[in-house]
C-alpha cells in the first residue's frame, strides 16, 4: 500500500511539474502576444471540454477576421492627426470664406441700392429731356420712356412710347422708318444733354428723313453744339445737311484713279463770295 501511494505521489508531482511548465509556457506566449501587463478576463465558470472547444472556435473565428482586415497601419495615429489638422484648416478657411461672402453680399446690396437710386435719377432726367426733344423734333406730339418687366430698375427693360402729331401713342416698333429715326435721335440727344461728350459722330442719320425733318435735325444740332459745346461729325450725302454744317470734308477725283481730300470752311466761303460781290 505504501509503495502504491508512493508511486501515486510521484505521478502527481510529475503532473504538477508538467502543469507548471505548461503554465509557464502559456504565460510566456501570453506575454509575447499580449504584453507583460495584459489584463486578462476572469476565468470562465464552465471548464468542460465542450466549453473549451467553443472558445477555440471563437478564437479561430476572431483570428480569421483579424487576418481579413489586412495589415495594421502603424502610421494611422499620425495620419489621423494630420487629417484632423487639415480639417481644422479647412474649417477656418470655410469660416473666413463665409465672412467674406457675407461682407461681399453686404457690399453688393449697398451698391445695388446706390445703383437703383442713381439709375432712377438719371432715368428721370433722360426721360424729361427725351420728352422735350421729341416734341421739338416732331413739331408736336408726345413721348416718354418706361421701365418694364420688373419693379427693380436694375433688372427692368426699357420701352419707348412715342406719339407723333396726328397718331395714337404706340411702341417704337409701330412707327415708320423716319419716325423711328427721329425718335432714336431724340433719345440719343437726351442722353447727351444729361452727360455731354466732347465729340459725337453721326453716320447717315438723316438718310430716312424728309427735307422738313432734316431741317429740324440740323437746327437741333446747332442748338446742341451751342449749349453743350459738343462737336458733331456728321457723315452724310444730304445736301440740306451739308449746307448747314460749318466745315465740309470730302473726297473728289479730278483725274481718273487719283483721289484728293478736300476741306471747305463754309463760313469763310460765304464771306469770300459776299466780299467779291
Amino acid at each position: 500500500t505504501f509503495a502504491s501511494a508512493r508511486e501515486a505521489q510521484l505521478r502527481a508531482e510529475a503532473a504538477v511539474r508538467q502543469a507548471e511548465a505548461a503554465a509557464e509556457a502559456l504565460a510566456a506566449r501570453m506575454a509575447e502576444r499580449l504584453g507583460e501587463a495584459a489584463e486578462l478576463p476572469p476565468p470562465p465558470e464552465d471548464l468542460s471540454e465542450a466549453a473549451e472547444e467553443r472558445a477555440r472556435r471563437k478564437a479561430d473565428r476572431l483570428a480569421r477576421e483579424r487576418e481579413e482586415m489586412g495589415p495594421v497601419n502603424l502610421r494611422a495615429e499620425q495620419e489621423m492627426q494630420e487629417i484632423e489638422e487639415r480639417i481644422g484648416g479647412i474649417d477656418r478657411e470655410r469660416d473666413e470664406i463665409g465672412h467674406a461672402i457675407a461682407k461681399l453680399r453686404g457690399s453688393v446690396g449697398h451698391l445695388n441700392r446706390e445703383g437703383r437710386d442713381r439709375l432712377r435719377a438719371v432715368f428721370d432726367r433722360v426721360d424729361a429731356e427725351f420728352r422735350a426733344l421729341f416734341t421739338r423734333l416732331f413739331g408736336g406730339g408726345r413721348a416718354h420712356l418706361a421701365l418694364v418687366g420688373s419693379e427693380d430698375p436694375l433688372e427692368a427693360g426699357l420701352e419707348i412710347y412715342a406719339e407723333p402729331p396726328g397718331k395714337k401713342l404706340s411702341a417704337l416698333s409701330l412707327l415708320s422708318g423716319g419716325e423711328q429715326a427721329l425718335t432714336a435721335l431724340s433719345l440719343i440727344f437726351a442722353v447727351f444733354r444729361c452727360q455731354p461728350a466732347p465729340v459725337c459722330v453721326l453716320d447717315e442719320v438723316d438718310a430716312p428723313l424728309d427735307d422738313a425733318n432734316v431741317e429740324r435735325l440740323c437746327l437741333l444740332l446747332e442748338i446742341m453744339a451751342t449749349e453743350s459745346g459738343t462737336r458733331f461729325l456728321v457723315v452724310t450725302h444730304h445736301p440740306l445737311t451739308m449746307a448747314r454744317m460749318h466745315r465740309l470734308y470730302g473726297v473728289t477725283m479730278q483725274e481718273r484713279g487719283v483721289s484728293r481730300l478736300l476741306s471747305v470752311d463754309l463760313g469763310a466761303a460765304v464771306e469770300m463770295v459776299e466780299g467779291g460781290h
